[in-house]
């Protein structure tokens, strides 16, 4: 049995490697005293359970002793046979466990979307990836899979994780979706269908905007995440266009519909002709002119490589776009229509730039582009902006 312990500025992983049972505890537990006491001012504690092969009642105990001293904590790269004796003396309600992950290739395999925070990929016929990318946490990882499933409990064809895997050093989310598309891919391959693909994209809008999210549940509230991604891009805009983000984003009435906020054409799988929702981690709820906007920003106007990250040609989706919106408000008066258009069309600015603060790896080349657009889009616009958006109280 072996210890090391290694300390980078408040961050310190204990690793342990081989059996720890009783014959060797005594031992173990004076190592990793000896280990601590020069190791300096410790913030957060991690035991990398890796290469631990065998835990005792007396191990257990170490472990318990050095949750009960940090208060940040926790156990990682557990293997599934020391996990089952954590899990049954409780150790896993006390403090934070983490499973050993599965590694998996996406070597040679279709990709399906690409996006802020990660990439789809099938892995074969049955089932598909998710991989975020490098520097995603699991707490964000877990986020996603708990959203998806708050929403297919409130009605919402959600596809839900069946596992969570490691790719390299990165984490995924294994899906099953038997023989599934995208939306854009269906549409690609028939876009002949284009009509009827554009009803149900907008009908699966309506489901989501039909449901109301009761206050003690843990989807987060919209607004208050986009006003934390424009402040996050400060490091690329002045304070003054943040300034002018925010003031298009204050006048977004209050409301407790479930949004999505990345439903664009890639984020939509089509199983046995049922529209099925993927990519749940910016689940909210608020105002559906914010989950709108977010989705006009994609399939419209979006900044980069559109054929790349949506799918299919800008002409064809910007086509699946116009039909579906008009399906969306099916109904209304034409002049309360074309409003509600100027309404989703000036409020999508602030995802034309607030999508930077999904990651802070963006190449440069993308971060340069959105900063030339800012004052096309915004900047020169703001005027006329502000007095569309001001008309949203109305937009009940």
């Amino acid at each position: 049995m072996t210890t090391q312990l290694f300390n980078d500025e408040g961050e310190a992983t204990l690793t342990l490697s081989g059996r720890l049972d009783t014959s060797v505890s005594s031992k173990v537990s004076n190592d990793i005293e000896r280990l601590l006491a020069t190791a300096g001012t410790i913030q957060h504690f991690t035991v990398d359970a890796s290469h631990l092969e065998y835990i005792s009642s007396s191990g257990l105990r170490i472990l318990l002793m050095l949750a009960k001293r940090f208060k940040h904590y926790r156990i990682t790269e557990v293997n599934p046979e020391v996990y089952d004796v954590l899990n049954m003396t409780g150790f896993t309600k006390m403090m934070t466990v983490e499973r050993a992950l599965r590694q998996l290739s996406v070597e040679g395999c279709e990709v399906i979307g690409v996006g802020g925070v990660g990439t789809v990929f099938r892995l074969d016929d049955d089932t598909i990836i998710k991989v975020f990318r490098e520097g995603t946490t699991m707490e964000e990882v877990l986020k996603e899979i708990t959203m998806s499933k708050e929403a297919f409990v409130m009605g919402m064809p959600t596809a839900i994780s069946f596992d969570v895997v490691k790719v390299g050093s990165q984490y995924g989310l294994v899906y099953e979706l038997l023989h599934a598309q995208t939306l854009s891919a269906c549409l690609k391959q028939a876009p002949e269908r284009i009509d009827e693909l554009a009803r149900k994209y907008a009908d699966l809008f309506r489901q989501m905007h039909d449901i109301r999210v009761p206050a003690n549940s843990c989807v987060p509230d919209a607004l208050e995440h986009e006003r934390s991604q424009v402040q996050h891009i400060q490091r690329y805009f002045s304070q003054e266009k943040i300034d002018l983000l925010l003031q298009l984003l204050d006048t977004v009435p209050v409301s407790n519909s479930l949004l999505h906020l990345d439903l664009q054409a890639k984020n939509v799988m089509i199983q046995n002709d049922e529209l099925m929702l993927i990519d749940m981690g910016e689940v909210g709820y608020g105002h559906p002119v914010l989950d709108l906007a977010h989705a006009y920003s994609s399939m419209v106007t979006l900044v980069g490589d559109y054929e790349k990250i949506i799918g299919i040609p800008r002409e064809l989706g910007v086509e699946l776009w116009k039909r579906a919106i008009d399906y969306y408000f099916e109904g209304l008066p034409a002049d309360v229509v074309a409003l509600r258009k100027e309404q989703i069309k000036a409020l999508s600015c602030i995802r034309n730039f607030s999508w930077l603060a999904l990651s802070d790896s963006f190449p440069e080349v993308v971060i340069n582009e959105c900063r030339a657009l800012f004052d096309k889009r915004v900047t020169n616009n703001c005027g006329q902006l502000l007095e569309v958006c001001q008309t949203l109280k109305d937009w009940q």
